[in-house]
């Protein structure tokens, strides 16, 4: 009768194994500790030499734009989220901004983002503030960069808005040049008026003929006056939500201000980390190492 084979024990095998692997390092525990106090310092030191750097933000808004008489709020790029990150990162912003600011675009590709400022539960016609960063070295040219990108937004977000405020500038125009004809037509009647009651030339009938029909020109004047007062009103009302509300602006200029590359700390934990396994796994090929070398006659 044949014996069963017996089982290996697993669990047994592989505390045998650990317990062999922490006996190797523990024998050599210099090499761990070494590893780890030179990742720290190499860590540390190239968190020190990483070089300063600069970051300008911008802030924006993009607009609110409303059909042409103030009514519901259409879609359009200022409500498109995608629309100043496409913008910022395309060629032609970049090469636009490298000559405003003096960076090369090599400098500002993948040194440029977007990020919407939006608040819980926003919809998405409701246009969020925007900021626009550039990092870099020279705090100058950052700022000049980022605000340039802000501006190359602003216009090409904002041309209905554009259109729109100067046919309502027009409109402005056109009614105070009305009311200025209108009060100057009523100013001469009024004169009239009194060179007829002064001017005793005339009879009685034919005075109140001729005050009638001035008392009428007087009349009509006013009521025309009045339409477009109303006009010129609206027309103010409008203009002001149009540059306020509807037209896109920069909120705040970028201006650069110093932050770091990299955290000496975060470096210096990273470095001792990887040191310490370096030291680990030399303490463990130590003995095989060690084991291959000939040995002295």
């Amino acid at each position: 009768m044949s014996r069963p084979t017996p089982v290996p024990d697993l669990d047994a095998e592989r505390e045998v194994d650990l317990r062999s692997v922490w006996e190797r390092i523990a024998a050599r525990w210099w090499l761990p500790v070494a590893g780890l106090v030179l990742g720290l310092v190499v860590g540390f030191l190239l968190a020190l030499g990483g070089g300063k750097v600069y970051r300008a933000e911008a802030l924006l808004f993009l607009g609110q734009p409303f059909t042409p008489q103030g009514g519901g709020q259409i879609t359009s790029l200022a409500t498109n989220p995608r629309t100043v990150g496409e913008i910022i990162r395309s060629e032609s912003a970049l090469r636009a901004a490298a000559r405003e600011s003096g960076m090369t675009v090599a400098q500002l590709r993948g040194n440029v983002a977007s990020t919407p400022i939006a608040t819980t539960g926003q919809s998405r016609l409701q246009t969020p503030l925007v900021e626009v960063s550039v990092k870099g070295s020279a705090p100058a040219k950052v700022a000049a960069a980022a605000n340039a990108l802000a501006d190359r937004v602003v216009q090409r977000v904002s041309l209905y808005v554009d259109d729109k405020v100067q046919v309502l500038e027009d409109q402005i125009t056109n009614d105070n040049r009305e009311l200025d004809q209108i009060n100057a037509r009523i100013a001469r009647a009024t004169e009239q008026q009194t060179e007829i009651l002064e001017n005793e030339a005339l009879s009685a009938s034919e005075r109140l003929l001729l005050l009638t029909n001035i008392n009428s020109t007087i009349g009509f004047a006013e009521q025309r006056r009045g339409t477009v007062q109303e006009d010129l009103l609206q027309a103010r009302q409008l203009l002001s939500l149009a540059q306020r509300v509807e037209q896109s602006s920069v909120v705040e200029p970028a201006v650069a201000a110093k932050t770091t590359a990299r955290s000496g700390r975060n470096a210096a934990l990273i470095g001792g980390l990887i040191g310490l396994l370096l030291g680990c796994a030399a303490a463990l090929l130590a003995d095989p190492f060690l084991a291959r070398r000939p040995r002295a006659a």
